[in-house]
């Protein structure tokens, strides 16, 4: 069974940076595109971005570009999110997918695990 486990969220203030990992249990990752997605209380799930296993290009919703970064260590088996400058409306519990779509939509995500909390605040 696919399972993936994230970690790295916390309390930051803002303009603060965090590591996110996104870890593979069972399989092995460079297999699999990866999106990170994100939900906060009271709102809708959105993608926060993607990296295609096929050409390690990545992907990014417009209010992360040039804050956020994905990347991967396959020795570690482990897809990871830098982000920095983080804002207050970061603020969201943050997930990681595979992604069948191969990055071309954030509606087919699959395998997510429990998440993580990412607070931005003063």
């Amino acid at each position: 069974q696919v399972q993936l486990a994230e970690s790295g969220g916390g309390l930051v203030q803002p303009g603060g940076s965090l590591r996110l990992s996104c870890a593979a249990s069972r399989f092995t990752l460079n297999y699999y595109s990866i999106t990170w997605f994100r939900q906060a209380p009271g709102k809708e799930r959105e993608g926060v971005g993607c990296i295609r296993h096929t050409d390690r290009s990545t992907h990014y919703r417009d209010s992360v570009k040039g804050r956020f970064t994905i990347s991967r260590d396959d020795a570690k088996n482990t897809v990871y999110l830098q982000m920095d400058s983080l804002k207050p409306e970061d603020t969201a519990r943050y997930y990681c997918a595979t992604d069948p779509s191969t990055c071309l939509t954030y509606d087919e995500l699959e395998n997510w695990g429990q998440g993580t909390q990412v607070t931005v605040s003063s």
